[in-house]
């Protein structure tokens, strides 16, 4: 094959891209319409001769016969690779799966990766999976899948090796902060079917909510938990806490319909990239259920993404007080072109800013209050003599009832330093409403 042959098709598979987006399959990513155009300028001609030269001497010399369509497709993939850690190229097989995770149903491991320094990152293990039962973290390196060391591995291929038939045994090889040594976790792949939200009551005045993933439905999901929270009981809620830790992201339209639950006007978020339809703004709108109650959001190194985008908004607006750690800090939009039914393009094509305009890329999220994730050991108590040990004292005539309350009370504030923080400053923020409109109430004019 010619120069000349080699150079028109290298020139073809850069510069020519489709004209239309997926929304089905769009993960972190904004539709794009239009045609993403490149403007016209001198095509670097000794670096396509380079590149043809290289392709030739590959394909005469290499050890084993390697086929020109191989040859091409890692062309692609290193292009890529090579621009960030989030735009990949997708064949038949990463597209589907692309288009099942947004549906919140695929095989696997349950675990959410990035790539750092050649090796794969853990950006967060998902709830209710093989990867968080097993004790994966957040912030683990995987160095090897089994006997394959992952350097050198593309981020596709790297997640090509971890899912398979559930049922299948895996090694993961991790090298964790804290550790002297590497270590091995087996896992065993499962069907992964992630419930996008879960919620409950806390302490009969106080709704629970965590997003795991943000999902195509997951703000009608949020709107229906809330009205069952409110369902639950005939005292009405005094406030919610909006967990977020661990989420790794998902679609961004649906962090902007989670945003619009809370936020009666302004901007949510928006977008910035080359290209000029890349440029979007998302408002929040008047049809907003909870407009008024407190709220406290949390965030780990987890939070990723649209979490960040959740957080910054409420946090510019605000609308909640957000606590926890600083959250994992990607700030960029990837669109994904199809270039035919079964390839596509998953492409970084913008970066996104909170309301106040702030970037969220490699920054993060910093908590309005810094709470680490931690056991906490009460101080024992010197042994007071009280009321109850003296002889003949009255008895509770109320004491049944307290009890039921005590009985109330969530294990897991026990288990979960940060949430049972997050609880005690959503009581006070509480508090503090209650206290501003009985203020209101007491120097309002009664004529």
């Amino acid at each position: 094959m010619s120069f000349i042959r080699y150079a028109i098709a290298f020139v073809a598979l850069c510069f020519v891209l489709p004209a239309s987006a997926d929304k089905e399959a769009n993960k972190d990513s904004q539709a794009v319409e239009g045609t993403a155009t490149v403007s016209p300028s001198r095509l670097p001609l000794q670096e396509l001769r380079a590149f043809a030269e290289i392709f030739e001497r590959i394909r005469a010399s290499y050890v084993e016969e390697v086929d020109d369509k191989t040859l091409l497709e890692n062309a692609i993939h290193g292009m890529l690779n090579g621009l960030d850690p989030h735009s990949s190229y997708l064949n038949a097989n990463d597209f589907e799966d692309l288009r099942t995770n947004t549906s919140g149903k695929f095989g696997g491991l349950g675990i959410e990766v990035g790539v750092q320094d050649g090796l794969i990152k853990v950006v967060s293990p998902i709830d209710d999976t093989p990867a968080q039962k097993a004790g994966v973290q957040a912030g683990d390196l995987i160095i090897k899948l089994d006997d394959v060391p992952v350097k050198g591995l593309g981020l596709n291929q790297a997640i090509e090796r971890m899912r398979g038939e559930p049922g299948t045994d895996i090694i993961l090889t991790i090298l964790r902060e804290g550790e002297n040594q590497p270590l091995e976790i087996t896992l065993t792949r499962a069907e992964i079917k992630i419930t996008s939200i879960k919620h409950k009551r806390i302490e009969d005045d106080y709704g629970y909510i965590r997003i795991t993933q943000f999902q195509e439905n997951t703000g009608a999901d949020l709107i229906d938990a809330i009205n069952k929270l409110g369902l639950e009981s005939d005292t009405p809620l005094k406030g919610y806490i909006l967990d977020l830790r661990n989420n790794p992201g998902g679609v961004l339209d649906a962090a902007v319909a989670v945003s619009d639950v809370f936020l009666e006007q302004g901007t949510i978020v928006y977008t910035q990239g080359r290209v000029e339809n890349a440029d979007i703004t998302y408002d929040a709108t008047v049809d907003t259920q909870v407009p008024v109650a407190p709220v406290v959001v949390l965030i780990n190194g987890g939070s990723a993404s649209a979490s960040e985008i959740v957080a910054g908004a409420l946090q510019d607006h605000k609308r909640a007080l957000v606590i926890g750690t600083t959250s994992f800090g990607k700030g960029s939009v990837q669109t994904v072109l199809p270039l035919d039914s079964e390839h596509a393009l998953k492409l970084t094509t913008a970066r996104y800013y909170t309301p106040k305009g702030r970037s969220i890329q490699a920054q993060g999220i910093e908590p309005d209050i810094i709470v680490q994730q931690g056991e906490f050991t009460a101080q024992k108590e010197n042994r007071f003599y009280k009321e109850v040990d003296l002889q003949g004292h009255l008895e509770n005539d109320k004491e049944d009832e307290q009890q039921k309350v005590q009985a109330k009370k969530d294990d897991s504030l026990q288990r979960d330093y940060q949430l049972s923080q997050a609880l005690t400053i959503l009581k006070g923020l509480s508090f503090a409403q209650s206290q501003s409109k009985d203020s209101e109430s007491d120097t309002r004019d009664p004529s």
